[in-house]
């Protein structure tokens, strides 16, 4: 063979070799490409449907909430401290609930500034929110007032964050269906909305689109060409009690919006947001009850051994798991007493705010919405009875006589999973 030959041969190698070290590099696959790709671009030879899903990788939804904890007490540190336990709560704040005027006195007299003042008639509750001066102990000022008045709850103002990742039964008319949420902010103007009615609290009426919010909502009550909710077309009071804040959703917001959706006589209400046990949260959760409210929460995905997280413990609460295309629980789902029902929540699709405007989500945080619309359906207003009732039926669906840790009453809703495969 002649040089000239044994070089253009070398070159050739070359060349091959530096092509699949791209392709290695890019993580593309190793599929022909046309041979002129034109004036497009690779845009210009993808089918319009792929340019509707973010395919963004999810991340570890097992140390998600641990690593949100972290980077909320090291990037916001002016706004954001840790309780005894490491939870986190908005600085310097004190939580009360019902506090006598002993209490609220002692704490002025410590230097206290009284921030909201608030009564909320659908849970018969008073609370108020005090702003303790700069360097005074929060853990110190809450053992404090709890000696003083036993009678009232005070606490840290916790924070509460999303379940989840976002990057049945036919509803027949759906406009007859309510169903609340507590979140993060609704996109109202994504077309998985056209159908949906939003009546909208917190803010102070100024509308703040959110990922996680979107993405919830949606599974509850949106419809298009690629995805449908459990409850299409129903009416949704949404609660905002993030407003745009990095740091989550505090206890005294998710208060005031369950005493919101009490006076709107909603029956059944979502909540995928997780946290730490809260006195003043509990007492609402129990007035909401008492009233014949179902409240359907995300059980966390701090994973099996983790301690209980709230308010999907709280007794009474109808707490949500996560299960994959197969049917198994999510690994890195909570497990205990606290699950009543499981529903997808990953290799599925929802709604997001912006472009491309759906993402992949995972996480149990997906799946409560699901149980939520379901049982909405079955309590269109408030009533203990029927209550007990909506649960009932829907575990009969279920198929599970007796509740088990991992799945509860069993998987609900399997076929409303849209597969991100579908957007290919």
């Amino acid at each position: 063979m002649s040089p000239l030959v044994n070089m253009r041969a070398l070159v050739a190698l070359a060349l091959l070799c530096a092509t699949a070290s791209a392709h290695a590099q890019l993580g593309l696959p190793s599929l022909p490409l046309p041979s002129r790709i034109g004036p497009l671009g690779l845009d210009g030879v993808r089918r319009p449907v792929d340019r509707l899903l973010d395919r963004a990788p999810l991340p570890d939804l097992g140390n998600l909430r641990i690593d949100t904890v972290r980077r909320l007490l090291r990037d916001h540190p002016d706004q954001v401290e840790a309780d005894p336990r490491g939870e986190p709560a908005l600085r310097g704040e004190v939580l009360a609930g019902a506090p006598s005027e002993a209490a609220l006195q002692a704490a002025r007299d410590a230097g206290a500034a009284v921030v909201r003042d608030e009564v909320l008639p659908g849970l018969g509750e008073r609370m108020v929110v005090l702003r303790l001066p700069a360097g005074a102990s929060t853990a110190a000022m809450v053992e404090r007032l709890r000696a003083i008045d036993p009678d009232g709850s005070y606490d840290f103002n916790h924070v509460y964050t999303g379940s989840g990742a976002a990057g049945g039964v036919r509803a027949g008319d759906g406009a007859a269906v309510r169903i609340g949420l507590v979140d993060s902010g609704v996109d109202g103007d994504h077309p998985v909305f056209e159908d949906a009615a939003i009546t909208r609290w917190g803010c102070g009426g100024q509308v703040i689109p959110a990922p996680h919010g979107t993405a919830v909502a949606a599974l509850m009550v949106g419809r298009s060409d690629y995805l449908r909710g459990a409850a299409p077309g129903a009416r949704l009071y949404a609660a905002d009690v993030y407003c745009g804040s990095p740091v989550g959703g505090a206890a005294d917001r998710i208060a005031a919006a369950l005493d919101w959706l009490d006076q709107q006589q909603v029956g059944v209400v979502n909540i995928s947001l997780v946290g730490p046990a809260n006195a003043l949260l509990a007492r609402a959760v129990a007035a909401m009850q008492a009233r014949g409210h179902l409240l359907v929460a995300a059980v966390g995905n701090d994973g099996p051994a983790a301690p209980p997280l709230y308010p999907a413990s709280y007794p009474g609460v109808v707490g949500v798991t996560g299960v994959d295309r197969r049917g198994r629980p999510l690994p890195e789902a909570a497990r205990g007493p606290q699950v009543k029902f499981a529903a997808p929540g990953s290799q599925m699709v929802s709604a997001a705010p912006g472009t491309p405007p759906y993402r992949q989500v995972r996480g149990t945080s997906f799946a409560a919405p699901i149980v939520a619309a379901l049982l909405a359906q079955r309590l269109p207003r408030p009533d203990p009875t029927g209550a007990a009732r909506a649960v009932d039926a829907l575990a009969r669906e279920a198929g599970g006589a007796v509740a088990n840790d991992e799945t509860g009453y069993g998987i609900v809703g399997a076929n409303l999973r849209t597969d991100p495969a579908d957007l290919r």
